[in-house]
């Protein structure tokens, strides 16, 4: 901190983290509650036993001598049965069937009756196995929400400062253009990067650009400061809140190049380029499973909740979680994102189940590559997760997997980095239509899968 600034407590701070532990108590709860099973209980068996005596054997003439003197032999032979039909199925085994045959004059009948409460015990216990691991999945969600908002609470009382002196120069400085402050927050960010938030208006009628606002907050505060994209960009007669933030060093463009299966409009790949918080700016790309419209709904799914702006980590692992316990089948997602620091030129690229990835500077090109599974399969998800520092003019490369496999076996890295390396293009756009392009040359037919391939360019900010 500088002279003169202090860190400044807030009450809403404590109220965030006491609903992230109360979160984090709920998921515990959740955990606690009826756990999945894998074998019947006692009282299961003893259960199935007395059904089948009730429908099968209670008009027996043998049914007193069965369950009375030989009431243990009946049921080892229902133990038998049942230890057949979960091995064998519903056709018992030569040498049980015979059994039964011996000890049981309504056999058939008994057997049909035991198969029947099997069946139905194995459905019950389908069912809370489901119930149990929909719990479990909600308790994730609820412990990775809770997570999120602790870092959330601790980087507010990080950040947030009090500096009176610099408060009162802006304020007179805005008041002699015309313009009341109603509030004014200082914040600064884990890289010592300022944002300063004001809600104001004009004193009267006229409007005034945020823009040309900005100079004069930059020379208060000694830091070259721009007003956020996502805010008003004039300045009325009504209170609006307005962030300014120190400017970045970084600059990105971003360009698409795709193609469905068989020339297809539609296709199963999605992507995003967003803005993140800290000055940071994400792109992303998602392969659904299969192609067409199907895939396309998966892909997208995933792409939302990355742009509904939770922790890059946090989202990929809410989305896994609802994908493995929200349906009986298996939909998978692939998941490529790379996320740069607009102001210190690093980048951290994050795989789950995601194809190569190239990174083209001047002098050379790296590849990295991913080992991880996609999200949707399992409820433990590892994720693959790399930081690279990149410099003035780095290309950043990703695909989805029908790029990769329209190439030869063994041959897909290297004939990439020789499409990559043998064009001087420098627009991101032209050069992701400009490898599309050459892979669909070198195949001579029409694309077996979808196809993108998304291309994000680093530049230093000209002063």
């Amino acid at each position: 901190m500088e002279n003169g600034q202090v860190l400044h407590s807030s009450p809403y701070v404590e109220q965030i983290d006491k609903f992230a532990v109360s979160l984090k108590q709920l998921a515990k709860t959740f955990l606690k509650l009826e756990e999945k099973k894998q074998t019947f209980s006692e009282e299961e068996i003893d259960e199935m036993f007395a059904c089948v005596r009730e429908e099968v054997c209670e008009k027996c003439e043998k049914n007193s001598w069965c369950w009375g003197e030989n009431y243990i032999q009946m049921y080892q032979m229902g133990y038998e049965i049942l230890a057949a039909v979960d091995q064998y199925g519903n056709e018992l085994d030569a040498e049980t069937k015979r059994k039964l045959m011996q000890r049981c004059i309504m056999a058939p009948r008994f057997y049909r009756g035991m198969l029947d409460s099997f069946h139905e015990a194995r459905q019950n216990m389908i069912w809370i196995n489901r119930i149990a691991r929909s719990r479990e999945g909600c308790a994730a969600q609820l412990d990775l929400f809770a997570d999120m908002l602790q870092n959330v609470a601790k980087n507010l009382e990080d950040s947030i400062f009090t500096d009176e002196r610099l408060g009162k120069r802006i304020l007179s400085q805005l008041k002699r253009k015309g313009i009341r402050v109603l509030s004014m927050h200082f914040l600064v960010n884990g890289e010592g990067k300022y944002e300063l938030h004001l809600t104001m208006r004009t004193w009267k009628s006229e409007k005034i650009p945020v823009k040309s606002l900005a100079g004069t907050l930059s020379n208060l505060t000694g830091r070259r400061l721009i007003p956020g994209k996502e805010g008003a960009q004039l300045i009325g007669t009504d209170y609006t809140t307005v962030v300014f933030r120190e400017g970045p060093s970084y600059y990105t463009m971003s360009g698409i190049a795709r193609i469905g299966k068989g020339c297809s409009n539609i296709s199963g790949d999605s992507f995003t380029m967003m803005d993140l918080p800290g000055g940071k700016r994400g792109v992303a790309l998602s392969d659904g499973m299969g192609c067409g419209q199907a895939a396309c709904r998966e892909s997208t799914l995933v792409i939302e909740l990355l742009e509904a702006g939770f922790p890059e980590k946090t989202a990929i692992q809410m989305i896994n979680t609802t994908l493995v316990c929200g349906r009986e089948e298996i939909h998978y997602s692939t998941i490529d994102l790379t996320v740069f620091d607009l102001y210190t030129g690093e980048c951290e690229l994050i795989k789950a189940g995601a194809s190569s990835t190239f990174i083209r500077r001047k002098d050379q090109i790296e590849h990295l590559t991913s080992t991880s599974l996609p999200i949707g399969v399992m409820n433990s998800l590892e994720i693959d997760s790399v930081k690279r520092q990149l410099t003035d003019g780095t290309y950043v490369i990703m695909l989805t997997d029908g790029v990769l496999d329209a190439l030869p076996v063994g041959e897909q890295d290297f004939l990439l980095e020789t499409i990559i390396k043998g064009t001087e293009i420098r627009n991101p756009k032209e050069l992701a239509r400009h490898i599309l392009q050459q892979v669909l040359n070198w195949t001579g037919k029409e694309p077996e899968d979808d196809m993108s391939v998304l291309v994000a360019a680093l530049w230093k900010c000209r002063k």
